[in-house]
């Protein structure tokens, strides 16, 4: 049977979740306009820095911070915000967007979505942050949980 566009980008950002490079959580995420992935992205340091298993492992869990906490001390940037950086670097505009992404996005990344443009997004598997369901529903972006 013929997989459906939501389908499709979703088993992508699946596909980008298997680049991460994070101790904690592996995330994806696609960025589609009208059909075409226009940037994606996964959860890891800064490009050539080194990962968290190359430093003896992940600080958050060294301090056993709960997961969706204390987001400022972890090296990695989130699939979300890779994402957006990689519209930045091609010059790409991110309004009127569909993103695909693994994991339901932190507040952080919720606010980063809203005034990127961001319109709809279809996540995979929820994640600890309440408050950003409720940014989002307010900003007026569709949220579709994925059919496994």
């Amino acid at each position: 049977m013929r997989p459906t566009w939501d389908e499709i980008f979703m088993e992508q950002a699946h596909l980008m979740a298997r680049r991460s490079t994070c101790l904690r959580r592996h995330v994806g995420a696609v960025l589609v306009r009208d059909q075409r992935a226009i940037a994606s992205g996964y959860n890891g340091p800064p490009s050539g820095l080194p990962h968290c298993d190359e430093r003896g492992g992940c600080l958050r869990e060294q301090l056993g911070v709960p997961s969706g906490h204390r987001q400022e001390i972890c090296r990695a940037l989130h699939a979300e915000q890779n994402v957006i950086l990689q519209l930045a670097i091609t010059g790409l505009s991110g309004k009127d967007t569909t993103l695909y992404v693994t994991h339901f996005p932190c507040f952080t990344c919720a606010k980063l979505l809203v005034q990127l443009g961001v319109r709809r997004i279809v996540f995979a598997r929820g994640y600890p942050d309440h408050f950003s369901a409720d940014l989002l529903d307010e900003a007026g972006i569709e949220i579709v949980e994925a059919t496994s």
